[in-house]
């Protein structure tokens, strides 16, 4: 029997298939002028993976990422998650997906001020079907010993890694990350995906990272390059790159 390569993408084709898209499209009107936001996206995305999805700004990407996290639906196709048809869902089939099933991520940390690291996780712990503990969570992220600390006694970093505690807490099957790394600079910036990898490995949640930083891609087990609201290319990584390997 062959050997597995250390760091090697897990074969998707033995995976469940969380998300199936066909043919994607949104259109924003913007006054007497409709801009495409995307232009017919088929997709899978499957448990477990971890995806990187590139591309320039307008190119369709947290169109794309909304769609899939429930915040927005498409104008035109089909976009489901295992039974449930999200094109086809009210707003509160929404509400309750994203809450039962998606976890976000994004670029501001959005923090409460008034309360602790482990307090900020527990608002979302608390209206979690079967969540983690609160300072479970932060230990997933390396930020055992610092849960008693407010915002304003963290670095950008640990409040990046506090708002992933908060996203993943929750279980979430799904773990939407929009430029997680945008407002950080490279050190602390490995810290977050380091814990992002960490979540990916260990909870076995199928986690989507945004990006305009192309070095990023090296550590997913596929990369997707959208341009002009399409699917440019898609591409498989033989061996994933840890974090700390990441040349930015």
């Amino acid at each position: 029997m062959q050997t597995p390569a250390p760091n090697a993408a897990p074969e998707p084709a033995v995976a469940e298939a969380l998300f199936e898209a066909r043919g994607l499209t949104k259109v924003y009107p913007m006054g007497e002028v409709e801009v495409r936001a995307l232009r017919g996206v088929d997709l899978d995305l499957f448990a477990g993976e971890f995806v990187v999805i590139l591309g320039p700004s307008g190119s369709g990407k947290s169109t794309l990422l909304n769609i899939l996290g429930g915040l927005d639906v498409p104008t035109s196709g089909r976009v489901r998650f295992r039974e449930h048809d999200l094109s086809a869902a009210d707003e509160q089939q929404l509400t309750a997906f994203r809450r039962e099933h998606v976890g976000f991520v994004f670029q501001f940390y959005n923090l409460i001020s008034g309360l602790t690291a482990r307090e900020n996780v527990a608002l979302v712990a608390d209206i979690a079907l079967d969540p983690l503990a609160p300072q479970a969570a932060l230990d997933l992220v390396g930020l055992e010993s610092r849960a008693d600390h407010y915002p304003s006694q963290l670095s950008g970093g640990e409040q990046q890694r506090v708002a992933i505690a908060r996203a993943i807490v929750k279980r979430p099957d799904v773990l939407l990350c929009d430029e997680p790394t945008g407002a950080l600079d490279v050190k602390t910036g490995i810290l977050v995906l380091e814990a992002l990898a960490s979540i990916n490995r260990d909870l076995r949640t199928l986690t989507v990272v945004i990006t305009h930083n192309a070095t990023i891609a090296n550590m997913a087990d596929r990369v997707i390059h959208l341009s002009d609201g399409q699917i440019s290319s898609l591409e498989r990584n033989e061996r994933k790159l840890p974090p700390r390997e990441l040349v930015w």
